[in-house]
């Protein structure tokens, strides 16, 4: 995935992964699933929503999973858009590799010399790919009935959102757990206060990002910005997360947003 910093210049508003879980209400996903299946058109989107969600209350060790990543053409998605996607169903216990799925996709939006450089994904190959209609059957179908495993959950939900309203008419919504808010929790403590600002030594910041964050759990370092393999690293950091942090039967609920 593209992070700030990884492009000069995009416009693109920071993603915010260090809020607290209070800076937004959580929904309830499995009602909210009800009102969205009555209300989608498109046949597709009522079958994703149709599968349900997860309840809230469910133990982690329960919860069916996908992790998911993109890469883009920059990180602004009202001019940018997804290039590629990548997916691993996985759940608390076991990543399933061998039903992961990866697409590249032709994006309507320029492809810029400075992702590519980030990416690898050239002209060339996004030439001969399908345009990302062609792919949201497929798409829809691995994430529906599972709890989406991101790490950033500003890029994947916002792309595909938009990708989607350009497609069909219609966005997305669904529940994420997001290892960079999960990191973002133990690491970004609260500013400090005036008198603390003023005396106290002020702490080196920790990194999030997700080969910093996998470091920290000693799991391998693997190539970055290819959508598949910054899938299978983030699957495999929550699960290092949950197994150092919560336990089998932590509830949903505290995880998800």
């Amino acid at each position: 995935m593209l992070h700030l910093g990884d492009l000069k210049k995009t416009g693109a508003p920071a993603p915010s992964p260090g809020r607290g879980r209070d800076a937004q209400a959580v929904p309830d996903w499995p009602a909210r699933f009800v009102e969205l299946a009555a209300a989608a058109r498109d046949a597709r989107l009522q079958a994703f929503y149709a599968a349900g969600a997860v309840a809230g209350d469910s133990a982690l060790k329960d919860v069916p999973m996908v992790a998911i990543d993109v890469e883009t053409t920059g990180l602004d998605p009202a001019r940018d858009e997804i290039v590629s996607i990548g997916v691993v169903p996985m759940d608390a216990a076991c990543i399933r590799s061998s039903a992961s799925r990866y697409w590249v996709v032709r994006p309507r939006a320029e492809l810029h010399p400075e992702s590519v450089a980030i990416h690898a994904i050239t002209h060339a190959q996004i030439a001969a790919a399908p345009d990302f209609g062609a792919i949201v059957d497929e798409l829809l179908a691995a994430l529906a009935g599972r709890v989406v495993v991101v790490h950033c959950r500003e890029i994947e939900r916002r792309f595909l959102d938009v990708a989607l309203k350009a497609r069909l008419g219609e966005g997305i919504e669904f529940p994420v757990i997001d290892t960079m808010e999960l990191e973002a929790r133990l690491h970004r403590a609260p500013p400090p206060g005036f008198f603390a600002r003023l005396f106290g030594k002020k702490p080196a910041p920790v990194s999030i990002r997700l080969a910093d964050s996998r470091e920290r759990y000693k799991l391998p370092r693997y190539r970055a910005h290819h959508a598949l393999t910054d899938a299978l690293a983030t699957a495999e950091l929550l699960q290092a997360q949950v197994a150092h942090r919560f336990a089998p039967e932590t509830p949903l609920r505290e995880l998800w947003c």
